[in-house]
Parts: structure tokens; sequence; C-alpha cells
């Protein structure tokens, strides 16, 4: 058995130190090139007073047998307390430049554990573990960890939290020593949940800093942190959050963790999104046609649905050059509310006397596709489901947890409440032509249970075997994961879905700071972004069309309103924007995410730079009022340093206000200048009221 394994690929190195039956990770970063070092030798740390009396490892599988006195990866015992306590010692490993599997068992305590590390070509890290019980009785898991070590420089961290209509806010602290701990006990991912948790140099940024991150690709309970010790070793983890006696594991049975997905960076977060978004677009199942434009009647009809109206808006919706008509809640059971009819997945008659093939038929003669809203994990007390089938219902035990929105959990766990759902949804699809499902799940599952015993991980696992099997027979419909706006936003969702509901604030304001954090981790293409209504629904406050539509610019653009009551000016900026989503879909769903650190906090700069260099959009939006007087010039970093761009106004957005001013002469006719310069020196811009924001195009010149 060797005693070290080199991994390498993407630009990033990994060396693990396989000596004394214990696997360490001794770096992750930069390539370390031909001639590797000692790996032993780096972890045969001094050994201080009142300590072990040999030097204690940072492993891979972090134990207390082994002298951590941080968090241990693994957590649990048999029936009768033995095994709480494993010393795991490595018993083969096998691998290549790329791939590492481990072995790791404890005979005494009767588990047996496997370790797998794949580093991708765009460098990111993959680890994953399973636990096997290889004893005689029942061993009852608490935890398994997935960690990761960071150097000591790495000074500060930071992770994304949240709620509802304003997740993905970013926080920061110092990292001391101790343990800092990201729960989230929501049986969801949750509005709160980390995009990622990240150590790195202290004040790094979008472009500046050496940064480690982690995302566990989980959509249930979790728990991200990150571990320092008095000897400076810093890990930074992640793993599912289980509940008390929820994985009780039989002879011969066997627990696999999440997978954990981690990047490295020696430029900031934007190296981060690099590494993450080309291997997102890696996946053999990514969206891999350009993302259409999409109208979601909610906030234009809420449950009051007409068809005759529903055909208005489907008319309006394609004059605009809209592409995919999605019916959102109200078309099922006696949904007339939200406190009834969850569940009953069949058409209401009442509303719908012909059926939805009217208006099916009405948004495919437009030229669009349709799409259409459910929600197939819930179920509200008030329906015809829950009153022949109350113990489909998932629960503590006799009683039912509180209600969320008026709605319980759908028991996915019980056999007959699965094929059930299955059927109906799979019914649907037969019976109508839809292209889209807008998946939403819409609220906390603090008490899942089944049969009396705690169900959050079989929960998440039967919904994600529904919807494997729902695309294994529909594989032509799109899905996107909504789950009362952005509370399931997650790698093991987006493994079975094809976009993401951000959040449930069209609000272009707080848009602005949720989608910028959301694509931290996401490319634009899986990010649903909006056009709401001129006054938001859920803030009240009101926004230009031109600050609206540059900011649903940089996802996968859609419209939520009734588009029907714009006004002459709304939509002729809308339009406008579709044609030009239209243009630059191919570069803002394939190109990298580049985000400035400007110095002015009251301005956000957002762009995308096409894979090829030569082409590149971006928006320079003024959120609040600024301290300088004057504008500070837009910087516009990650072009090709050596090409020359012209530069030029894409859309005028607040246009009529910049030409009353005194504006700097490039925004009437454009500028040729080098990448270089654009970067360094950048360009004067206009004073702009706050909640504005101008979209900047540049092109390669001769």
């Amino acid at each position: 058995m060797a005693d070290q394994h080199y991994l390498e690929a993407g630009g990033v190195g990994v060396l693990v130190d396989l000596a004394e039956g214990d696997p360490a990770i001794v770096h992750w970063g930069a390539p370390l090139g031909a001639d590797l070092p000692d790996a032993a030798l780096l972890q045969a740390t001094a050994v201080p007073p009142s300590s072990f009396d040999a030097p204690v490892r940072q492993s891979l599988l972090p134990q207390r047998s082994r002298g951590w006195r941080g968090r241990p990866a693994i957590r649990g015992a048999r029936a009768d307390g033995t095994g709480f306590s494993p010393r795991l010692v490595l018993t083969g490993n096998e691998g290549d430049r790329t791939r590492l599997s481990l072995g790791l068992a404890d005979d005494e305590a009767g588990i047996a554990v496997e370790l797998r590390l794949v580093l991708t070509d765009s460098g990111v890290l993959l680890l994953d573990g399973a636990l096997h019980n290889t004893g005689a009785d029942a061993y009852g898991l608490e935890r398994f960890d997935l960690a990761l070590p960071v150097p000591p420089r790495a000074s500060e961290s930071l992770d994304t939290t949240g709620r509802w209509a304003r997740e993905k806010h970013p926080q920061r602290r110092r990292i001391d020593q101790g343990t800092w701990v990201r729960s989230g006990r929501h049986g969801r991912t949750g509005h709160d949940a980390p995009a990622v948790i990240a150590a790195g140099e202290a004040r790094f940024g979008w472009r500046r800093g050496e940064v480690w991150a982690l995302h566990l690709g989980w959509s249930g309970g979790h728990e991200s942190f990150v571990d320092r010790l008095p000897s400076g070793r810093t890990a930074i983890g992640a793993g599912e959050l289980l509940e008390p006696g929820e994985i009780v594991l039989g002879p011969g049975e066997r627990y696999a963790t999440p997978t954990a997905y981690a990047a490295w960076s020696s430029g900031g977060l934007d190296g981060i999104s690099d590494r993450l978004h080309a291997w997102i677009r890696s996946r053999p199942q990514h969206p891999s046609t350009p993302r259409p434009v999409v109208l979601n009647t909610w906030e234009a009809v809420y449950f009051d649905h007409d068809l005759d109206v529903l055909r208005e808006l489907a008319d309006a919706a394609a004059e605009l050059g809209v592409e995919r008509f999605v019916l959102d809640d109200g078309w099922f059971g006696n949904r007339r509310h939200d406190r009834a009819g969850l569940g009953d997945w069949w058409v209401d008659p009442a509303v719908w006397p012909d059926g939805l093939a009217p208006l099916i038929d009405h948004v495919r003669s437009r030229g669009m596709r349709f799409g259409l809203w459910v929600e197939p994990e819930m179920v509200n007390e008030d329906s015809d489901l829950a009153r022949e089938h109350p113990d489909w219902i998932a629960r503590p035990g006799e009683r039912t947890s509180l209600e969320w929105r008026h709605q319980q959990v759908l028991d996915l766990v019980h056999p007959e409440a699965f094929a059930h759902v299955l059927g109906r949804l799979d019914a649907l699809l037969a019976e109508h032509d839809i292209a889209y499902l807008k998946w939403d799940q819409n609220r906390d599952q603090l008490e899942l249970g089944h049969d009396g015993r705690a169900s959050a991980h079989a929960q998440t696992l039967a919904a994600y075997r529904l919807f494997d099997e729902l695309k294994r027979r529909h594989p032509a419909v799109e899905i996107e994961s909504c789950s009362s706006g952005g509370a399931r936003i997650d790698l093991g969702i987006l493994a079975r879905t094809d976009r993401v509901w951000t959040s449930d604030t069209n609000d272009a304001l707080e848009r602005q700071a949720i989608q910028r954090w959301t694509e931290l981790l996401l490319p634009p293409e899986l990010v649903g972004a909006h056009v709401g209504p001129t006054t938001s629904h859920s803030t009240g406050r009101t926004h230009d069309i031109g600050f609206r539509t540059a900011t649903a610019l940089f996802g996968h653009l859609g419209i939520e309103w009734d588009v029907r009551t714009a006004t002459e000016d709304e939509r002729r900026g809308l339009a406008e924007a579709i044609r030009l989503y239209k243009e630059w879909r191919s570069v803002l769903h394939t190109g990298r995410l580049v985000r400035a650190d400007s110095p002015d906090p009251s301005v956000q700069i957002t762009g995308v730079v096409a894979a090829e260099g030569d082409r590149a959009l971006f928006s320079w939006a003024q959120l609040t009022t600024s301290e300088f007087e004057t504008p500070l010039p837009l910087t516009i970093p990650g072009l090709d340093p050596d090409r020359r761009y012209r530069v030029r106004l894409a859309l005028p957005v607040g246009g009529h206000e910049v030409t009353q001013r005194l504006a700097p002469a490039w925004l009437e006719d454009g500028v040729v200048m080098s990448g270089t310069a654009l970067a360094l020196l950048g360009l004067p811009m206009p004073v702009l009221n706050p909640e504005h924001a101008l979209l900047v195009a540049l092109e390669a010149a001769p």
C-alpha cells in the first residue's frame, strides 16, 4: 500500500497522506508539481506540553480515538452503548490521478467506512462516504460529517443566511478557536441555508484572496461548520442532520452520505463560482437548449382562473416574445384559496368545464410551450385525499404537526401514498401537452414521522425517487424546484430538476442581492429571475421597468405580472429587454460570471464574459445613495487584457434621466478600450437615482 496519493486536475492539487492507517489531506489548493513533498513528514508536528504523546493528525475522518478534540466525523453506538468511539484503520485504497477510494474498518466496533474523493476537470473536489454495520446487532448512527482541512492563513469565514423573500444574504466572521455551526432543521434545505460555507484569507472578496468552500448536496436537514483547534488546525465540513433514532443499521446495512462539493480558488469567490459552474454545466442532464422566456400567472391572476382572461394574458405574452406560459396554483380540486384542495390532483370541472385543453391549445397556437404548477409533497387537511387517507399524513405519532399555510406533509415513505402521487402526476403529464412543472414545496417539516419514528431522511429520499421516476417516464418535461421561493436550492435537488425559483419576491432591489449570492453556487441559467409588477407584491416597493428588467436579465428571464395592465412605456421596455435577453442568452448562460469588488458599497457590478472572451454584458446598479458626489468609474474585470473592446450602452435603462444630465460622452456613441484599461481605469459613469441601473455591452473590436 502506497504511503501517499496525489490528485491533480483543473488547476488544483490534493495530497493525501496514507501512513499510520489514518488517511489525511495535507494539501488542498494549488498544484504541487512533479516534485512532491513527503506527506508524512508534513504531518509530524511538534508535541506540545500537556498533550498526547505523539503528534495528532488532521485526519480525513476525524476521530476521538486518534486524539482529535474538535468535531468527530462519526457519532453513534449500539443499543448497549458500545462502539461509541471507533478506531477506524485504513484497510485498502485504490485510485488514479483524479480518483481515490479508501476503505477503513474497526472490527471491534463492528463498523466499516468507505470514503471516495473525485477531482473533476473543473477542479471541484467531490467527497462522499458510506458506513456499513459489520457487527451482529443494530448500530445507531447519529452523525456522519464530511470535512476538509484549510490552512491557518484562512482567517475569515463566509456563508449565507436569510428568510422568506430574503434568501441568500452573506454573513462573515473571523475564524476563532472553537466550532461555528450552521444547522438547518427544516426537513428541507431552508430559506436560511448556506449556498456554501467558505474560509479564506483576510478580506477576501469576489476577485481577491485565497478561498476554500464547500457545499452539501442534500435537500433535508443538514449542518455546515468551521472547526478550529488551539493547534490552529482548521476544517470546513458538512453533513446530514439526523433525527434521534432515524438511522438504525441492522447487520449488513449501510448508510450513504450526501455528496459534498468543494472548491478552492486563488482569486476570490468568483474563482469558486468558476469551478462550481463549470462542473454543474458538465453534467449530462444540464439544460442544453436556450432557456425560454417564461410568463408565470401567479401575480397576474392568483387563484382567479378564467379561461378568457388567461387567453388574453397568453396573447399579450406572445406579443412580447414569451416562449413558455405557466399556469400557477388554483386549477385543481376545490382550490379557490390556499386552505383547501391541496392533494386533489384532478382538474376542477367547476372552473375548467372542458379541462385544461382549451388553454393549452391556445398557448401552443401562439407558439409557446405550456407549464403547470403542482405541490405533490403536501396536502390540505381540507381535501378529499386527507379525508380518505388521514394515515397518509406524516406525523410524529397519533397527533398531527402544526399546520403551515394550512397544510401538512404527505408521507411519501408510505408506499401507497407514494404510488398515488406518482400515478396522478404521471396521468396528468400523459393526458396533457405539458412541457414544464413548477414543483412547489411550501412548508418546513420539523416533525416528519412514519409509523411513529422520525423519517426526515427517508422522506427526502422518497421525494428524490418521485422526481427520478417521473423524469424516467417523461424525460422531456422540465421541472423547477420551488419551495416557498428559495427554500430548496441545493445540488441534491438540482440533480433532478432544471432550474430553481430563487425567491418569492420579485422586488428588483431585493433580487440584486438574492440572485448575486445564489449564483455563487449556481450558474445563471438555473436561477429563475422574473420581472414583477410595477409595485412589488411582497414589499410594496415601486420600480421602473428599466431596473426590473436589468435585474432579471442576469438569470433565467421570466415575467410574473399581468402584462395586459402594463403602460406603453413598460411594454416597450419589456419587449426590448426580452429581445436583448434572446440576443445575449448564449453568453449569459455559458460564460463566466464576474462580480467586481466596488469600493462604493452603494453600487453593484455584475457581468458575464463569453467563454471565448470576445463579448460581455455588464450591469452597473445604483442600489442606494452614494457617499461620493461623482460616481466612481465602472471597472470591468474578467476581460481579455490584450483585446480591444467596443463598449456601448446595451439598454437605455433610466435613459431618459441620463440624457437630461451632464453624462459622460461615451454613453452617446460608445468607446473602444483595451481589456487592461477597462479593468484598471474603467469608465466614468453618470449620476443615477437609487434603484436604477445601466447595462453595458462589450464586443471585441478589430
